[in-house]
């Protein structure tokens, strides 16, 4: 087991992977395609900086790369926001979703 593996905030990215992809499902073929695929690359940018950080010598690098991370959840929250505002998927779950991650909305 690598160290990322035990950091809560990485548990928690992989959740969110798997609640996004769920989520693509719903998606038309169309969507699935356009934002569904960007939704799946920001979420799994996440977890992957904050691993590839972890993996780094210095805490500067390492910052650096969670720093990258929260850019990334940002980029999956603004999306979800897209999904609401086209009728994809409803704000309720949403907000349900997100307060998990984020302690707030």
């Amino acid at each position: 087991m690598f160290n990322f593996e035990n950091l809560l905030i990485s548990q928690k990215g992989r959740t969110l992977i798997n609640q996004i992809y769920d989520l693509q499902e719903q998606f038309s073929s169309t969507e699935r395609y356009a934002l569904g695929d960007q939704l799946r690359r920001a979420a799994v940018s996440i977890t992957s900086n904050i691993a590839e950080g972890m993996g780094k010598n210095s805490i500067k690098e390492q910052i650096h790369f969670i720093e990258i991370s929260f850019g990334s959840l940002m980029e999956v929250y603004s999306q979800l926001l897209i999904a609401v505002d086209r009728h994809f998927i409803h704000s309720r779950r949403v907000k349900q979703n997100c307060s998990r991650y984020t302690g707030r909305i």
